[in-house]
């Protein structure tokens, strides 16, 4: 018999169609919408005549528009209460499930799947968002979409895909002191830059992955897109069921015993062929910071902008046009630099986990007085759980706020914008121009290092201060 990856017994086992010589029909498990791409969709729908296929199969949250202050209020800004009220209907009128502002259910679509035991091991999960692959840290295949195939789940629960190439990344070895899950990514993409993935679904393997909480396979598996890669998965195991025992839409009594044993065997066969393949030691991984405008433009925290030197024609162009928007110079150290503003949060690093290091990095230290911080959970669980746990004391005591959930500063689409000019370190996803507010300049970190910068109000390494 043929040894199969993990991403081949996935994908081949929800195939309803090939289609010759072009993209598969793929069987949809669960489809996750939000109120930006998900309206048009609606709308093309309605046009034809259709009804939603699997309402049971589709869950709502808005996200990326919500404001994270007075979320009792009315949504000040007419286009994001227009696309906020317009889910709501929309969810309505086809029986969808609706987690709306400050319900329990509540906050960023790749929080609340996970969360609510929806995202299972062996699934295909879609969403009309790139970051989608954060639910293949459970050993699923999940992928991003645009609103016409948003559409397209909406009518049939099923979509049309060319099948993706595969990729292993294996990292070995036990990551040290201050390094997390968002270092590890950074530190992918650096190696094999913004575009070494396209093409490929990623399968991350290796004790340093195996030894990897959920939260930080999440986070891992949150930036396979920043690598140009379809998605990232990494195979269930005991970390896994842990997580999913319990939660309310987990497989329940006997259910749960059946369960595990299928997701059991969904692992990549000895002897699988991939595509491409890539090995790192996580010795060689310290704390990452990025110092330009994509997540490839990263380095170890103690190291010096690259040089130029070598670089040749568009390359060399596009590198010094970012060192130039984010008013850097190549050779410098990033050590030192001036930090304006702090964010923690997002799909990326807006869990349970996150807050907990961030609190205890803070705890007994005081924010910069010249740093803001927004501090934003990623969902109503998480912000509860934040204040079950005291850590909302901790944070108040060393200065900082926490706000409400939502996608906040990842993206300028809500109020939460960082000005023109000034410098933020983020636990987001994505550092391009504008990217968190028009002129705003974004350094991507972990949000230990990013606790570092809150207090000292520059670049710091944060294993000095713990």
């Amino acid at each position: 018999m043929e040894a199969k990856t993990l991403f081949d017994k996935i994908w081949d086992a929800h195939v309803v169609k090939k289609v010759e010589g072009g993209p598969n029909v793929l069987y949809i498990d669960r489809h996750f919408i939000h109120e930006v791409t998900s309206p048009v969709a609606f709308l093309g729908l309605k046009t034809r005549g259709l009804k939603v296929f699997r309402p049971d199969r589709t869950t709502a949250t808005p996200d990326h528009n919500v404001p994270t202050e007075n979320q009792h209020l009315t949504i000040m800004d007419e286009l994001s209460r227009n696309q906020v009220e317009m889910l709501k209907k929309n969810c309505a009128e086809h029986g969808i499930t609706y987690h709306d502002l400050q319900s329990e259910g509540h906050g960023i679509v790749h929080i609340i799947g996970p969360e609510m035991g929806l995202t299972q091991p062996g699934m295909t999960i879609v969403c009309g968002d790139s970051h989608t692959s954060t639910h293949g840290a459970f050993g699923a295949i999940a992928f991003g979409i645009g609103t016409s195939e948003v559409e397209m789940v909406l009518a049939s629960q099923s979509i049309m895909q060319p099948k993706p190439k595969k990729m292993r990344i294996t990292v070995n070895g036990q990551l040290k002191k201050g390094v997390t899950a968002k270092d590890i990514a950074l530190y992918i993409i650096s190696k094999i830059s913004t575009s070494g993935g396209t093409g490929h679904f990623i399968e991350y393997a290796g004790s340093a992955i195996t030894n990897l909480s959920m939260e930080g396979r999440m986070t891992l598996c949150n930036l396979s897109i920043e690598s140009g890669a379809r998605g990232g998965m990494i195979a269930p195991d005991e970390t896994t069921f842990d997580y999913i025992k319990g939660r309310e839409f987990a497989p329940k009594d006997g259910e749960w015993e059946k369960s595990v044993a299928a997701w059991r065997e969904l692992k990549s066969d000895e002897g699988a062929v991939f595509d491409t393949e890539y090995t790192f030691e996580a010795d060689d991984i310290e704390p990452m910071i990025t110092y330009g405008t994509n997540p490839g433009m990263g380095m170890g925290i103690t190291q010096n902008i690259p040089v130029t030197t070598g670089m040749e024609g568009s390359d060399k162009n596009t590198f010094l046009k970012s060192l130039q928007y984010m008013g850097y110079h190549e050779g410098e150290a990033m050590l030192g630099k001036k930090v304006d503003y702090v964010f923690i949060g997002s799909c990326t690093n807006g869990r349970i986990e996150d807050f907990r290091t961030f609190a205890d990095f803070v705890k007994g230290r005081k924010k910069a007085s010249d740093v803001t911080a927004w501090l934003v959970p990623g969902s109503q669980r998480v912000e509860k759980q934040i204040r079950a746990e005291g850590l909302d004391k901790i944070l108040e005591e060393a200065g900082f706020q926490l706000r409400q959930p939502g996608c906040s500063a990842c993206l300028a689409m809500n109020d939460d914008k960082i000005p023109e000019g000034k410098y933020a370190v983020s636990t987001s996803n994505r550092n391009f121009e504008g990217r968190q507010g028009p002129g705003a300049r974004t350094m991507l970190a972990s949000p230990i290092t990013a606790a570092a910068a809150a207090i000292t109000g520059v670049i710091t390494d944060p294993r000095e201060l713990l």
